[in-house]
């Protein structure tokens, strides 16, 4: 972009890091894990939290996990310190993956399950992680994405709800964005973005684990 003979610069100041990966090795491990959840849904019952429909185990998920359980969480941890900055500190200061304390849970959704909006106070980062994704990722209109609200809340739509910025991500602002489930995918996000889950309109099982990281 420019004006004249001059460039205009801009700064995306004030950003909110969303990171997704396709987790290497993630069919292998989704196998364990959905037999794992599978079984535990049998033999407890649901919590209720955000949960709108569906069943969600309860959040100690990381103290009867599998070993395929652990080596996500694992993944999520080294993700979460390659993507966290001590302030004020040396460029040589920074976490290590250990120095994260964790609590995560597991979710089952069926046919018209979702969850409210909400967020994850008392930690840093929160995550997601698919186990199976119920059909979305070949058919989208299956719903059952991960909703987020804009942070900035709805203000800047208020005054021109039609107008937007001219930037990428711009088009949402005042509102929200949405991340596709996929089998193997994992989303890391902060922990105080309010997200919600849309209804799942598929006749499988949408599987998923999510996780809360703190120091």
């Amino acid at each position: 972009m420019s004006i004249g003979s001059s460039k205009v610069e801009v700064m995306p100041l004030f950003t909110t890091p969303v990171a997704l990966i396709e987790l290497p090795g993630g069919a292998g491990l989704n196998v364990e894990l959905k037999q794992l959840i599978l079984a535990r849904e049998k033999s407890h019952p649901s919590t209720e939290h955000s949960n709108l429909g569906g069943w969600q185990s309860s959040w100690d998920m990381q103290e009867w996990g599998s070993v395929a359980m652990h080596k996500l969480l694992e993944a999520g941890r080294q993700i979460a310190t390659e993507l966290t900055a001590v302030r004020g500190a040396a460029a040589t200061a920074r976490l290590l993956p250990s120095m994260w304390k964790v609590n995560c849970w597991a979710n089952v959704n069926r046919a018209g399950h979702g969850n409210e909006f909400h967020a994850h106070p008392g930690s840093f980062w929160s995550g997601v992680y698919y186990v199976d994704d119920g059909g979305i990722g070949a058919d989208p209109a299956l719903g059952g994405e991960l909703e987020f609200m804009d942070p900035r809340g709805v203000a800047p739509a208020m005054y021109a709800p039609t107008l937007a910025f001219n930037l990428p991500g711009g088009l949402s602002l005042g509102a929200s964005e949405t991340i596709p489930p996929r089998a193997g995918r994992l989303v890391l996000f902060p922990a105080w973005v309010l997200h919600a889950v849309r209804p799942y309109r598929g006749r499988a099982e949408r599987i998923s684990i999510a996780f809360n990281l703190s120091l």
